[in-house]
């Protein structure tokens, strides 16, 4: 068994993990990094790139489904789902080699396998014991456990975005992102597609007004969306499975030929052996300070998706990130400004959220003006013949400043960031008003929206 030091050792290889060794590296420091899946992160490998790369086989297919409606092009058009995953994994899979490269190219030591703490300042990967003045948890999020018989049945996401075949009948534990974007992904493919959400109202974290137009496109795709259903069985029947869900009228099943977890995710914490190293958590999330530091060990930080934060993004961990190698590095006592972050779901149309809810700002008391209204004849929607398309802005009363912004539509994920900067910038709701956007954009739909 041997015994390695460093300066700082980074337990996951995502973005979170890569801006903290990346720049402790090129201060000067002696870094290690570890994961026991391939080096890239969820991101890069299992999460939004890999997505978004099959979501633009079916933005073709919508579109071309959209202008069909009124006679605009003619045919028919399908997805190629072979075809689709090789284009996919034209981006994937040079990843992993590739981060690897970029840290052999910095002076970085990665290492390939379970980290387990030992110590407060020791990690074993295998039979190599490393030691650290420093040590971040980058370790991202897994899929939570769910209190399903026959759980181990569940396909998870990860497996969805490798799929060789499409499965004809695909059956979503759960209605959040995954569950709606893969769907979206899935039905314009070809499958016949059933999410199963537990409560009355999915995609909680965004406007619920909004999110009942998506729930009305989802359906009209034909994707059978069942609210108030919690799922408490699968059963393996030959080559398929049987889904058994509890509604208020009772009991109900259905078949599918594959059954996806899409019922949330937590910090991947379990297998680290924390206790070993007083590192203090509950409820399955790290004790942290507003540094992302240990409360109970100055060694350790966390950045990413393991923090367990309310906005599991990327963006987010980058920012947590900078903020802990400024911590690291003693150049300021680093918090982090969540002010300001778009999030969207990526289904078609897409929905987009910054900011806060009406609820949010209501509980804080605030004093608001608020726009809202579903604008399908507008002329961004209209030029794509969509129908889907809505907004809702609040801006506070006496300051101007934007509190949030939610979109649905064409283009509203680059919108969304526009609100986003502003937002971050200080930027008042005159200050949109008077800015000069290209026209006809998607963009210059802005300052119609705003109360």
């Amino acid at each position: 068994m041997t015994d390695i030091k460093y300066d700082l050792i980074v337990i996951g290889s995502g973005t979170a993990a890569n801006v903290t060794a990346f720049n402790c590296r090129k201060a000067g420091w002696s870094v290690a990094v570890i994961d026991h899946r391939p080096f890239g992160g969820t991101c890069a490998l299992r999460g939004c790139d890999p997505k978004k790369m099959l979501i633009a086989a079916t933005e073709v297919v919508d579109g071309f489904a959209r202008m069909g409606a009124i006679g605009t092009v003619q045919g028919d058009i399908h997805i190629d789902w072979a075809a689709l995953q090789r284009h996919k994994r034209s981006f994937t899979e040079p990843v992993p080699e590739n981060r690897e490269h970029a840290y052999i190219r910095e002076g970085i030591d990665a290492y390939h396998g379970h980290a387990r703490f030992t110590g407060r300042n020791t990690i074993t990967v295998g039979d190599t014991t490393l030691t650290a003045r420093h040590i971040v948890i980058a370790v991202g999020a897994e899929p939570v456990q769910l209190p399903i018989d026959g759980f181990e049945h569940l396909a998870l996401s990860d497996d969805f975005l490798e799929l060789d075949a499409l499965p004809s009948r695909i059956v979503l534990v759960g209605g959040g992102y995954i569950g709606f974007e893969f769907s979206h992904i899935a039905a314009r493919a070809g499958a016949k597609v059933t999410i199963l959400n537990r409560s009355a109202h999915p995609l909680v974290g965004f406007d619920p007004d909004l999110v009942a137009q998506l729930l009305e496109r989802t359906r009209a795709l034909g994707v059978d969306v069942r609210l108030d259903h919690e799922v408490k069985a699968v059963r393996k029947r030959g080559d398929a499975f049987e889904v058994e869900a509890q509604n208020a009228d009772g009991r109900v099943t259905m078949a599918a030929d594959l059954v996806i977890h899409s019922g949330g995710r937590a910090p991947a914490l379990e297998a680290l052996n924390l206790d070993a190293a007083d590192i203090a958590h509950e409820h399955g999330k790290l004790r942290l300070d507003a540094h992302l530091h240990s409360t109970t060990n100055p060694a350790v930080y966390a950045a990413g998706d393991a923090v367990g934060g309310p906005l599991p993004l990327t963006p987010v961990a980058a920012l947590e990130a900078h903020a802990v190698v400024d911590n690291l590095l003693g150049t300021r006592a680093a918090t982090v400004d969540y002010t300001g972050i778009p999030s969207a779901v990526f289904t078609l149309p897409t929905l987009t959220r910054v900011g806060l809810l009406e609820s949010e700002a209501n509980a804080r008391g605030l004093r608001y003006k608020v726009a809202h209204a579903n604008v399908p004849d507008w002329f961004t929607a209209r030029r794509v013949n969509e129908s889907c398309y809505g907004y809702k802005v609040l801006v506070e009363e006496g300051s101007g400043r934007i509190l949030g912004a939610h979109l649905i539509g064409p283009d509203a994920a680059e919108v969304i960031n526009l609100f986003g900067f502003a937002m971050r910038s200080g930027l008042t709701a005159d200050a949109i008003r008077h800015a000069t956007f290209a026209y006809p954009t998607a963009a210059s739909d802005i300052e119609s929206m705003l109360p």
